[in-house]
């Protein structure tokens, strides 16, 4: 297996969960839950994409911003603005708690998943 089927692998893996969690209804505990299957979500898009760009265009990135501008420079993301916010979505939950901010982002969620599920299929293809 080579490292971006490992990767789209896990993706996949990590999308199922975060679509699962955000099925349930909001607690604080599905919230957090949520969250940070986002955050673990978001991390394997950002690799992947990485990987991708490096195997199939020869392309190197070492940021996620810088990753997801080359993604909508080669077309393969649509809106490069939306995946930048979500970049900023991802470090305010990691490095910060707060919960005004925690369901503000929850709220957010279902958007986003949608998001990461169209990468899904163009990264397949």
């Amino acid at each position: 297996m080579t490292k971006i089927e490992a990767l789209l692998a896990q993706f996949e893996k990590a999308l199922g969960r975060l679509k699962e969690v955000l099925a349930v209804e909001e607690t604080d505990i599905v919230r957090d839950s949520a969250i940070q299957r986002f955050e673990f979500t978001f991390d394997l898009s950002w690799k992947m994409v990485k990987e991708f760009l490096r195997e199939e265009k020869g392309i190197i990135c070492n940021s996620p911003k810088d990753c997801f501008r080359e993604a909508y420079q080669q077309g393969i993301i649509e809106y490069d603005n939306q995946w930048i916010e979500f970049v900023d979505m991802r470090n305010e939950t990691v490095h910060t708690y707060n919960e005004e901010n925690a369901k503000k982002i929850y709220k957010e969620l279902p958007k986003v998943l949608g998001y990461f599920e169209q990468l899904l299929e163009k990264i397949k293809k």
